[in-house]
C-alpha cells in the first residue's frame, strides 16, 4: 500500500516535449517551491529522515512544490543527449507551474540551485513573490575577482572523484563527512546518499552536471532581483553570502552560527527563519517594471554598397526576404521584435541561450540571400516601457553588435557566464571600450556561428 503522507509524482510536459515529474504536497495559502541539488529523485527523497525532514516543514509554510530537472531523477533524458542549461530548467519550473495551475511562488534554493533560483527571480519577476537562498553561492568557480570558488585544481579532483566513484558508499560517506560533519556518523544517510546519486543520475551525466554549474556565473544578475529576498548562510558561508546579498536590492541577510556548510545539518535553525521571513512578505511586492532581458541587435554588412550595386527594386526584395527569415527566426526561437530601423532588427528573448540559437540561424539563413550580418547579444536588466525594452542593456547590445565582423555572433561575459552546460562554444576577444558605456567590457566570439 502507498504511503499517504508520500505525495503523488506526476508529469508535466514542456514546450519542447519533456516530462518532467513533480511532487505537491500541503494546501498553504502560499507556493513554495523547493530547489535542491543539482541531481535528485523525488521518490528517494522520502525514504531518507534527514530528506524528509527538509520538506515538511516547507509544506507547513505553504504548498510544497518539488521537481526532478530534466535529465536527473524521474524525469525525461533529452533525446540529444544534451544537459539542460539554465533557461531550459527555468522551462521545467514554469511547466510545472502552469500543470499546478501557480501564479507566483516563493524558490527556496539550497547550495547548487541559487544560480536557477537567481535567474529565475530575475527573468520572471511576475512568477516570483519572494526568494530564499540558503548557502548559495552566485559562482562556483574560482577567480581573482572570487576567492570562494574551487581552483581548476580541486575540481579537476572533484571530477574525477564523480566519474570513479560515484554512487559508492564510500564516496557518500566523504560526502557526508566534508558537508555536515555532525552527521558523518549516521549509517542510514550514509547509505541514502549513496543510493540517491545512483537513482538520480549516471556517473557520466553527474560529471557533466558539475561541468555545467562549474561553469556558471550569474553575479551580473544579482542586481536585476526585484522581489523581497531573503539569504540565509552559515559561517563558512557568511563572507560570499554577505557580497552576493549586498548586490541585491533590499535582500536581507542573516548568518546561522553553525559550522557545518549544508542546510541539512542544522535544518530547523533554517526554517525558523524562512517561516518568520514568508509571513512578513506581501503579494505584491515585486517589481514588473524591470526584468531580466538578453537583447540581440543585427543588421546587415554592407547594405548602403549592396544596394547601390543591386538596384533600388533588387535591393528591396533582398531586404524583404531579409525581415521574413529573420522574424520566422524570431518566432521559432521565441524571441520578441522590438524594433526594425533599416536593415537592422532588435530582438528580446528570456533565455541567452535561445537568443544565440536564433542569432546562429539568422546568420547562416541570410547567406541564401547573397548576403551577411553581424550581431550582438547581452543580458541584464531593462525597463518595461509601454511593452518594450530599454534601458542601458539594450545601449550595450547594440554597441556589442557594432563591434561584430561579417556572419559573426559577439556576446557579452555575461552571456557566457549564464549559457553553461549548452552545446554553445566561445572564443574570448578580449577587453573593449563600448561607445557610451562605462567601463571596458569583455567580449567573446560565438564559435562556428555559420551552420
Amino acid at each position: 500500500m502507498a504511503d499517504a503522507s508520500v505525495p503523488e509524482t506526476r508529469y508535466a510536459k514542456t514546450p519542447d516535449g519533456i516530462h518532467i515529474a513533480y511532487q505537491s504536497l500541503g494546501d498553504g495559502p502560499v507556493d513554495v517551491l523547493r530547489l535542491g541539488a543539482y541531481f535528485s529523485n523525488l521518490d528517494h527523497d522520502w525514504a531518507g529522515a534527514h530528506s524528509a525532514s527538509m520538506n515538511r516543514p516547507l509544506a507547513e509554510v505553504g504548498r510544497l512544490i518539488m521537481l526532478d530537472g530534466r535529465g536527473t531523477g524521474l524525469s525525461d533524458r533529452p533525446q540529444t543527449g544534451q544537459l539542460p542549461t539554465l533557461e531550459e530548467r527555468i522551462d521545467d519550473i514554469r511547466a510545472i507551474l502552469d500543470a499546478l495551475d501557480s501564479r507566483r511562488v516563493v524558490p527556496v534554493c539550497f547550495a547548487d540551485s541559487g544560480p536557477l533560483g537567481i535567474l529565475f527571480a530575475a527573468t520572471y519577476p511576475e512568477r516570483v513573490r519572494a526568494l530564499v537562498l540558503c548557502n548559495a553561492s552566485p559562482r562556483t568557480a574560482w577567480a581573482p575577482d572570487y576567492p570562494w570558488g574551487i581552483t581548476p585544481e580541486e575540481f579537476s579532483r572533484d571530477l574525477e572523484a564523480t566519474e570513479t566513484r560515484w554512487g559508492t558508499r564510500a564516496y557518500a560517506a566523504q560526502i557526508v563527512m566534508e558537508a555536515a560533519p555532525n552527521l558523518a556518523d549516521d549509517e542510514a544517510l550514509i547509505d541514502w546518499w549513496a543510493m540517491s546519486m545512483r537513482l538520480s543520475a549516471g556517473p557520466r551525466d553527474a560529471a557533466n552536471l558539475l561541468r555545467m554549474y562549474y561553469e556558471m556565473d550569474v553575479r551580473d544578475v544579482l542586481p536585476a532581483i526585484h522581489v523581497p529576498t531573503l539569504v540565509l548562510a552559515s559561517d563558512p558561508m557568511a563572507e560570499v553570502a554577505t557580497v552576493m546579498a549586498a548586490k541585491i536590492p533590499g535582500a536581507e541577510l542573516i548568518r546561522i552560527h553553525v559550522a557545518e556548510p549544508t542546510v541539512m545539518a542544522h535544518a530547523e535553525l533554517y526554517f525558523d527563519q524562512i517561516r518568520a521571513f514568508v509571513s512578513r512578505i506581501r503579494d505584491d511586492e515585486a517589481d514588473l517594471d524591470r526584468v531580466l532581458e538578453t537583447v540581440l541587435f543585427t543588421d546587415i554588412v554592407g547594405s548602403t554598397e549592396r544596394a547601390a550595386s543591386m538596384g533600388d527594386l533588387a535591393w528591396a526584395r533582398t531586404v524583404e526576404g531579409h525581415h521574413h527569415m529573420v522574424r520566422g527566426m524570431l518566432a521559432r526561437w521565441r524571441g520578441r521584435e522590438m524594433d526594425t530601423a533599416g536593415d537592422g532588427f532588435f530582438a528580446a528573448f528570456d533565455g541567452p541561450a535561445r537568443a544565440i540559437r536564433c542569432a546562429r540561424a539568422i546568420v547562416a539563413g541570410v547567406r541564401a540571400l547573397g548576403i551577411e550580418v553581424r550581431a550582438g547579444l547581452h543580458t541584464g536588466e531593462c525597463d518595461i516601457v509601454d511593452g518594450k525594452v530599454a534601458g542601458i542593456t539594450v545601449a550595450i547590445g547594440a554597441r556589442i553588435a557594432a563591434r561584430a565582423g561579417p556572419s559573426e555572433i559577439l556576446v557579452s561575459q555575461t552571456v557566457k557566464g549564464l549559457v553553461a552546460g549548452s552545446d554553445l562554444s566561445f572564443e574570448d576577444r578580449g577587453e573593449h571600450d563600448l561607445k557610451g558605456v562605462p567601463d571596458r567590457w569583455r567580449l567573446y566570439r560565438v564559435v562556428d556561428s555559420v551552420t
